[in-house]
């Protein structure tokens, strides 16, 4: 069996922590057992491993997203990358074409997919292994995952299950065949499906891989991963469940009554976290049940607020009532900012400042920390020139195929247009100001990734 995690979101949920590039799969505020801060996806990877799943499990992500799943998993974890944003359905068929066309992987196998970002315990992993038995037992085009529900929840979609078993074997292979989806239902409305029997629908799903190459040829699409990166745009930006699962002919369902919760808003996120204070921050006594996270150098303190959090980054400072923090994509649906606050496959950049000179000029000031052994990429910008100051550390640097040393207190200047990259030796900081006709984190042309291919390149001149 093959398992598919999808990694995506516009990061409005738990902002101002969570971005387009740091959704909040990514946000390390769960201490795991060794008492270790870590992320969802982190945390999912470890419970892969775990149920011995990982060798076989692949990542989608977006575009946006490479550089970070690239710095908080294995770098054996097989990532497919979406040329842009366009929804599950897209994703999954990306993942199938990479699946039949690189992997060679024969139209028997049995695919689950699964989101990045389930809050579950390790039983949770061995449901996920026996749909690959379901699928074959049931014969069925798709096979889901349903969670029992513990009270009539309004923020799930819900799965209904056939009132009888469809046939003898059913009750022993434990699955049911599914009559029909009710997304997102009033409390009320919650209460009536639970009685009749239906589950949480946790976005978990498998099917034979001849299932999603057969949709594709019927589609007119391609099911050659090349040329599915060359016409990913053509694809309909619609999610697989509307795409597929409530189109498909026989669906079933398995069901899961182990624990398992959406970590998708601040009040479900903070009843997980077993620390109240990540950051620099003070919490009068009388504040109960208030949690902080910062994540700027500046001391926040709370007094007398209980029921809250208090969320501080570069993107923005966040005070709310944790009932009400739902709310809050809602609020930001019409704001729209560059991430300021990103992490890389080598390190993090923090945005500092931004503004626009009155002769057009853009101007952009950031912090640059890149970890010891670990190199950007040779690459250079069109519209902007870019000064550093060295603050620490010692690196390799290289620009235009010269090759020299850089310690603390150096400075560089980086016209428009000059290949570029840094090898750090130990952890290095420095100061970086862009400026030119537009500062755009999409000004970037990439040359080469790995620091033997740029060595190879230059030469070793110096």
């Amino acid at each position: 069996m093959k398992i598919v995690l999808l990694s995506g979101g516009s990061g409005k949920r738990l902002w101002p922590l969570s971005n387009d590039t740091r959704s909040k799969q990514f946000l390390k505020v769960l201490r795991n057992e060794e008492g270790i801060m870590e992320s969802m996806v982190q945390r999912v990877w470890r419970q892969l491993e775990r149920a011995q799943l990982g060798s076989e499990t692949l990542v989608a992500v977006g575009a946006k997203q490479k550089e970070i799943i690239q710095s908080q998993l294995p770098d054996s974890v097989v990532t497919i990358v979406e040329p842009t944003r366009r929804d599950t359905f897209p994703a999954i068929a990306l993942t199938a074409a990479y699946l039949y066309s690189i992997e060679g992987v024969g139209l028997d196998e049995v695919v689950a997919v699964l989101p990045v970002d389930p809050y579950v315990e390790q039983d949770f992993f061995a449901k996920v292994r026996e749909l690959e038995d379901v699928v074959r037992e049931s014969d069925a085009e798709l096979a889901l995952i349903g969670v029992q529900p513990t009270y009539p929840s309004a923020k799930y979609g819900y799965i209904v299950p056939k009132a009888e078993e469809r046939e003898a074997s059913a009750a022993t292979a434990g699955f049911r065949a599914v009559r029909r989806f009710v997304e997102k239902p009033s409390e009320a409305a919650a209460e009536g499906l639970i009685a009749e029997g239906a589950l949480w629908n946790c976005g978990v799903f498998a099917f034979k891989l001849d299932t999603i190459i057969r949709l594709l040829i019927d589609k007119g699409l391609p099911i050659h991963y090349e040329e599915m990166v060359k016409q990913y745009d053509r694809l309909p930006s619609i999610s697989f469940d509307y795409e597929v699962v409530e189109k498909v002919q026989s669906v079933v369902v398995t069901r899961y009554d182990g624990y398992w919760k959406d970590l998708g808003t601040w009040n479900t996120l903070t009843e997980e976290m077993n620390v109240g204070m990540i950051g620099r921050g003070i919490v009068s006594p009388d504040s109960v049940n208030t949690h902080v996270v910062n994540e700027l150098d500046m001391l926040v303190t709370v007094i007398g607020l209980s029921d809250v959090v208090v969320a501080a980054s570069p993107d923005g400072i966040l005070v709310a009532d944790k009932a009400r923090s739902p709310k809050l994509k809602d609020m930001l649906k019409d704001i729209e900012q560059r991430p300021m606050y990103e992490e890389k496959r080598w390190g993090t950049t923090r945005v500092m400042d931004f503004k626009k000179l009155e002769d057009g000029r853009e101007v952009l000031t950031r912090a640059v920390r890149v970890n010891a052994g670990q190199c950007t990429s040779y690459h250079f910008h069109l519209n902007r020139d870019e000064y550093w100051t060295v603050a620490c550390g010692t690196g390799t640097f290289v620009m235009n195929n010269v090759i020299s040393t850089v310690h603390a207190g150096d400075t560089q200047h980086i016209p428009a247009g000059a290949p570029h990259s840094v090898l750090a030796e130990t952890d290095m900081e420095w100061i970086e100001v862009q400026m030119g006709s537009r500062v755009s984190a999409e000004d970037v042309i990439r040359l080469y990734h790995d620091w033997e291919e740029i060595e190879r390149h230059c030469g070793m001149t110096g």
